[in-house]
């Protein structure tokens, strides 16, 4: 996937401003994930779900980290993120189906903390980022 100019930027620059609260960020979008579709709870059974808890906090730094990595390699995702889908096709198996729900609750997570810099253009950019993201760290699952 190609991503324009405007997009790069526009991915690019939420990245910058999501960096310094990652932790926080990822771990509300992973509570929303879990609230809106508890099914998703399954694969952390192990974990400690409650608001704020370090569980939470240290998995979803994790994921948002991950993006930002990812952000810095929009022309070569599928190398960025290789390890990333190996281990989810091999080893955690996680549903498919759940990535894009993932990616739904980062955006509204991003366009809650950041409503006027989460523009139409930068919302649209971030839905092809995710898209993106989700379908190379499923491409191994076949």
């Amino acid at each position: 996937m190609t991503f324009s100019d405007a997009e790069k930027a526009a991915i690019v620059s939420m990245c910058g401003k999501v960096a310094g609260q990652a932790d926080v960020i990822g771990a509300e979008a992973l509570e929303r994930l879990f609230l809106s579709f508890p099914q998703t709870k399954t694969y952390f059974s192990h974990f400690n779900l409650k608001h704020g808890s370090p569980d939470l906090l240290k998995h979803g730094g994790k994921v948002v980290n991950a993006l930002g990595n990812a952000a810095g390699h929009l022309d070569d995702l599928s190398g960025a993120l290789s390890v990333l889908s190996d281990l989810h096709a091999f080893q955690l198996r996680v549903d498919p189906g759940n990535f894009r729900l993932l990616s739904h609750s980062i955006q509204v997570t991003l366009a809650a903390h950041f409503t006027s810099e989460f523009t139409p253009v930068a919302q649209s950019a971030w839905d092809k980022f995710l898209a993106a993201v989700s379908e190379i760290l499923v491409s191994k699952y076949r």
